[in-house]
């Protein structure tokens, strides 16, 4: 990185010039022994350290600093995180500023999610692709597509063999200007699946499926499990093409896992892992965004836990609801960021539909957003009402879109009632997108 040379007071008041910021971290490296280095947009302090022997630390063991004075460097930040133990590598950025600073575990991503990909390509060519372009691919995942399994979802994962080398592709194919296959690729990081304790997991006896073929009921999903032993599931739920199976005992899940992933059913190979809880912070924006890390397609896992790997979409009025007798966390409150509107600043005219989807809050909106990328027409709503035992009025939107192009089923009512209009629009868009199954990008 670039520092000027010129006078800046530091933490405690003093001023110090850049002579004597050289000379300070001169004398970090003679008495310490490590090197630094400037590459990448920050300077590097070890990694590894003198005298290291062996490979470097594992995931987990980087942490976070932020909001770090400006005028801080090496030599007074180096021994403050001393204390701790061992520094193996030290990267420091010079865009910092505040007083206080916070300290968080580091997250680890190796991970990149690559969208708008050519729908034809199979796994080998994306890979054989993904290795040309970046260094230390390790592997790609590719889900097909819903609808015709021959194809993919337009969208792929690439596992890297370090965050380093993840975030170097990312570097290198973020601008929006890399093509492969002479499409415009869209890049970012994954989502990393959230880790549910082992105590948790040992008590799961739910499968996750997926891979299924979209005209698969449940009642063939539930025959299917039954035939490796007869009475052992509970109940099925199937969402477009992949479905949660309830067993009665966890053994009979395992077992079950073990015998069935990657058996076909109607002429489809199935994945089948455990569904995995998550904590009351999950929400489920990354599944309308694609960020559908393998097993992350969790959304409705088991009765009383929170499942799915996903993100707020934000809400106008707070909404948590069951959808089929499963619990979907409503999503936070949106910050509404503002800014001054000072006179004279230039206005120009916007399509919504020239946006991002991330500048949508309400799951409404994302739907019609949806729609119209689909070059669907728009989603119709159609309120529906009934009358509670205490007298409440409660209210249910039925989602129509006329032109999906499938043949699928083209409108949706969630199996739950709300005492908002808004409240019910908003549910009915939730249910209606999760059964779609957007992808990012789309």
């Amino acid at each position: 990185m670039h520092e000027e040379n010129k006078a800046a007071p530091n933490g405690c008041g003093k001023i110090r010039s850049g002579t004597q910021n050289e000379a300070a971290l001169l004398a970090l490296m003679e008495k310490t022994g490590y090197s630094m280095v400037q590459e990448n947009g920050q300077r590097k302090f070890g990694g590894p350290p003198p005298g290291w022997e062996g490979p470097p630390p594992p995931r987990g063991c980087e942490v976070f600093v932020g909001k770090i004075p400006r005028d801080m460097y090496e030599d007074e930040l180096v021994p403050v995180f001393e204390r701790a133990g061992k520094i193996y590598e030290f990267r420091l950025m010079m865009e910092f500023s505040g007083k206080f600073i916070g300290v968080c575990v580091s997250l680890d991503n190796c991970r990149l999610f690559i969208g708008a990909i050519p729908k034809e390509k199979k796994k080998e060519e994306i890979l054989n692709e993904m290795k040309k372009v970046t260094e230390g691919v390790v592997d790609v995942i590719v889900y097909p597509n819903a609808t015709d399994k021959t194809k993919n979802r337009g969208f792929a994962f690439v596992e890297y063999e370090s965050h380093r080398a993840a975030a170097m592709a990312r570097r290198r194919l973020i601008p929006g200007t890399f093509q492969l296959w002479g499409h415009t690729i869209q890049v970012d990081w994954a989502d990393p699946e959230k880790e549910v304790d082992e105590e948790t997991m040992q008590r799961v006896k739910v499968l996750y499926v997926r891979n299924l073929m979209i005209s698969t009921t449940e009642d063939t999903i539930k025959a299917e499990f039954n035939k490796f032993k007869p009475g052992i599931v509970e109940r099925v739920k199937k969402l477009r093409d992949y479905a949660f199976v309830h067993f009665f005992h966890r053994e009979d899940a395992v077992a079950a896992m073990s015998v069935m992933n990657g058996k076909c059913i109607d002429g489809a190979s199935i994945e089948v892992t455990l569904a995995k809880p998550v904590n009351k912070e999950s929400t489920w924006k990354q599944h309308f965004n694609g960020q559908i890390s393998p097993g992350s397609e969790n959304l409705l896992g088991f009765p009383n836990k929170e499942d799915g790997h996903q993100k707020s979409l934000g809400k106008p009025a707070s909404l948590s609801v069951r959808l089929n007798g499963q619990h979907s966390p409503g999503p936070p409150e949106v910050e509404r960021c503002t800014y001054p509107f000072f006179p004279g600043i230039k206005l120009t005219p916007i399509s919504m539909y020239s946006l991002k989807s991330s500048h949508f809050s309400s799951a409404a909106m994302h739907l019609d957003y949806f729609c119209n990328k689909n070059n669907w027409a728009p989603p119709e709503y159609y309120l529906y009402s009934t009358t509670s035992q205490d007298g409440k009025i409660l209210l249910v939107y039925k989602v129509l879109i006329p032109s999906i192009a499938d043949g699928s089923q083209s409108y949706f009512m969630p199996d739950k009632l709300c005492t908002t209009v808004e409240g019910a629009k908003e549910l009915a868009a939730q249910f209606t997108l999760l059964h779609l199954g957007k992808p990012k990008g789309f």
